[in-house]
Formats: structure tokens, C-alpha cells, sequence
């Protein structure tokens, strides 16, 4: 939900409370001023990001906008070929923008793409051109009749925003939330457009939309982390500074990753990392998961002593354990490297039988096993700062690997070992 409707719906919405109860008092050239900042604003953002799709998007709700504006030029009648073809054209041109990649602002990135706008706006300037030359004896009136949306235009916004929702279900990103609310919001727009003030409002919300996606994917690439999602280190920190006693850390670390990367590549530790990571996510007793680095995982309890949150993360550390983890494909690096690897035969008779048997299990590889360890720690009278628990939780999870791997050790662990030992000494 919150990848859904932040920041676009609050906007869309707070947008629609202000122009529908009479709190905005601006006036339509302050309206209009907001909304050519919006957009200079934004396409500067989305070029200093190398944001292509947030850039393309305003370039088309522009053009978008210029078609309504020529079209209330000609004093166009309902059914407007320039307001037609804006209607249609811009959830058109949005769908293609969510369905294109980030590749920069090369030559080969936006010419393709650009080019096609830019045969739109001519197409549609033209049209719009020649209804205002069919339109001069219409002028004396000097009143614009209203336009209204052909009944196929709000097929078209459904189509496209059900497609783009699609999308931002399966991305989550806030570049495609915003494509998807700042369409309904250029909607809005067009429904509107014999208020022009509400019109306006609504064009400059759009805008805003695109233009405060780019914060927010900045924030999340700056506070969580773009491999497993999870929030990164530098949230982690942050979060350290709200912790007040009680509270509980667990440090949680892979075993022997480092053999995964050597034996299988890189790709794989990827697969694994963020197969823990979906895991730690679904970690419950009130806990939140962070990636601090490698495989170095961290999960933070608010108000939660060792004793209430030890049978969690017992559960969370079986559920790592029982998931089944298999390779994509056989490992790559048993394949020789360079142009004499297509000369490599089999040794011996050639055995067409045994063909498809060697091809199934290439298909079918044995899943690996994957395992953490946990070390607890809580805030108490001798470990009264974040640092000083997360050094003990860190000790733990030492004392994990050196005793196995695969389980849960607490910083309590030590203090009953050495009262056992003094007790047995006495």
C-alpha cells in the first residue's frame, strides 16, 4: 500500500480536497505559474538523475497540456480532433514509458522515443492549426465552447491505468506510482476543462507528481537497499538513534557465503542473499530487518527484552533453514572459457542414450542448503548504548559460528557460563 499510494494518491488526493472545497484561492496564472515549475523542475531532476521515463512522461504531459490549450484556442466544438487525439494519445505514450528501460540520456536511449513524440506534436499541431483557421467566424463570440471526452477516451485511461498498475505491482517503484497517479490526475484534467482553474490545478498536481517520484527513489536508494529491498545501513543508524530501553538487536550472519561466491559466482550469492532477506522481512515479534553489508544482517526490537524474542528468531532461523533453495542453472564455471570451448568432445564411445539423461539433471540441479547464525543482545544497566549491544549481540553470533553455525546464541550465554564455572570451583 505504501508503494501505491506514496507519494502520488496523497498528493492526488490533497490536491482534489483543496480545489473541491474552495481552500484554493490561487488564481489561474499562479496556477498556471506552479505548473510550468513543476515541470521545468522536474525534467532538471529527472536530467541530473539520468531519470529518461520521468522525463519523458512530463515532456508528454506538456504536449499534452498544449493540445487542450490550442484546442480552447480555436474555440474548438465538442469533439475536438487536438482535444481527441490528447485524450488518447497521452495514456498511449504513458503505457510505453512504463514499459521501457532506463538507459540514460544516450543518443540511442531517447532518440527512438523522442522522434516519436516529436511526429505527434507536429501531427497534432497541424490539426490544431487547421481548426483554428475552420474556426475564425467563431472568434467574434469570444467565448471558447466546452470540450467534452469522447466515450472511448475513458476507455483508453482505464486501459492504461490498469496496465500501469500491473506494472507497479510487480516493480513497486515510484517512478511507475507516479506514470499511474499522474495520469488519473491529467484525467481529472480533462474532465474539468470548462473550469479552467480546476483544470489548471489539476495539470499542475500532475506535474508534481512526476516531479517528487524522483525524491523518493533517491530516498529509497539512499536508505534501503537495491539488491534485497531491505532498509540499508545508513536507516539502520537513524534508527539507532530513536531506541529507547528496552530493546533487543540480533545479528544475523550467513554461513559460509563466501564458498556459495566461490563455488557457484556471484550470481548466485545474490539469489541467496536475497532469499534471506525475504525471509528476515517476514520476521515477527515486532522486528525490522536491515542489510548493514555483505551478508551481515541486522534486526532491531523495540521494546523487546532477549527472553521475548528468542523463540522468533528461533522460528525465523528454522524457516531459513527448511526453504529450498535451487540454482538456475549448472555452474558456469565448469564450462571452459574461450574459443576452444566448442572443440571440447566427449572422451570415448558416444552414447546417444544417455543424452537426455545428462540433459535432465542439468535441468533439475540438487538444491543447496542455506543456514544463518544469530547472536542476541538487549539494552541493560551494563550495555546501556546502542553500540555497546550491538557489540555484544556481534560476540554472540561469534559464538554461534565457533559452536556449529545454524543456531541462536544470546549475550546472556557468557554470564551463566562463567557463574557455572565459578560455581563449580567453589
Amino acid at each position: 500500500m505504501k508503494s501505491l499510494t506514496v507519494p502520488g494518491g496523497i498528493l492526488l488526493l490533497g490536491a482534489a480536497v483543496l480545489v473541491h472545497s474552495g481552500w484554493l484561492n490561487l488564481a489561474l496564472p499562479a496556477l498556471s505559474f506552479l505548473y510550468y515549475c513543476a515541470v521545468i523542475g522536474g525534467m532538471l531532476l529527472a536530467w541530473r538523475f539520468h531519470s529518461t521515463r520521468i522525463f519523458f512522461a512530463l515532456i508528454v504531459l506538456f504536449l499534452g497540456q498544449q493540445a487542450i490549450a490550442l484546442s480552447g484556442r480555436a474555440h474548438a466544438a465538442p469533439g475536438s480532433t487536438v482535444f481527441i487525439a490528447a485524450a488518447v494519445l497521452v495514456p498511449l505514450n504513458f503505457v510505453l514509458i512504463a514499459l521501457m528501460h532506463e538507459r540514460g540520456f544516450t543518443i540511442s536511449g531517447v532518440a527512438p522515443l523522442g522522434l516519436f513524440l516529436f511526429v505527434q506534436a507536429v501531427i497534432v499541431a497541424v490539426l490544431g492549426r487547421a481548426e483554428e483557421g475552420a474556426s475564425l467566424p467563431a472568434r467574434a463570440h469570444h467565448a471558447a465552447l466546452a470540450v467534452s471526452l469522447p466515450d472511448y477516451a475513458p476507455l483508453a485511461f482505464a486501459a492504461a491505468g490498469i496496465l500501469l498498475l500491473v506494472r507497479l505491482l510487480l516493480s513497486r517503484k515510484p517512478a511507475d506510482s507516479a506514470l499511474l497517479w499522474s495520469l488519473a490526475s491529467f484525467f481529472l484534467s480533462l474532465q474539468f476543462t470548462g473550469t479552467a482553474r480546476i483544470s489548471a490545478a489539476y495539470s499542475a498536481t500532475a506535474a508534481c507528481i512526476l516531479a517528487t517520484s524522483i525524491i523518493e527513489t533517491s530516498y529509497l536508494l539512499a536508505y534501503h537497499d537495491e539488491l534485497t529491498t531491505l532498509p540499508s545501513r545508513r536507516a539502520f543508524n537513524d534508527a539507532l538513534l530513536r531506541l529507547q530501553h528496552p530493546y533487543s538487536i540480533a545479528a544475523v550472519d550467513i554461513d559460509h557465503f563466501k564458498r556459495f561466491n566461490d563455488a557457484y559466482g556471484h550470481d548466485t550469492g545474490d539469489q541467496v542473499l536475497r532469499l534471506v532477506a525475504a525471509k528476515l522481512a517476514q520476521v515477527t515479534g515486532g522486528g525490522q530487518a536491515y542489510r548493514c553489508g555483505g551478508e551481515e544482517f541486522v534486526i532491531l526490537f523495540p521494546g523487546k527484552t532477549t527472553r521475548e524474542i528468542v523463540d522468533h528468531l528461533e522460528q525465523l532461523r528454522a524457516a531459513i533453514e527448511a526453504a529450498e533453495f535451487r540454482m538456475r542453472g549448472n555452474d558456469r564455471r565448469q564450462v571452459p572459457r574461450g574459443p576452444d570451448r566448442r572443440n571440447v568432445r566427449p572422451t570415448g564411445r558416444a552414447r546417444k542414450g544417455n543424452s537426455p539423461r545428462r540433459l535432465a539433471q542439468e535441468k533439475t540441479p540438487a538444491p543447496l542448503s542455506v543456514t544463518v547464525s544469530m547472536g542476541i543482545a538487549h539494552s541493560s544497566a551494563d550495555r546501556p548504548g546502542p553500540d555497546l549491544v550491538l557489540e555484544a549481540a556481534d560476540k554472540a553470533l561469534y559464538r554461534a559460528k565457533a559452536n556449529g553455525r545454524n543456531r541462536v546464541e544470546t549475550a546472556a550465554s557468557l554470564r551463566r557460563r562463567n557463574s557455572t564455572k565459578a560455581a563449580g570451583i567453589a
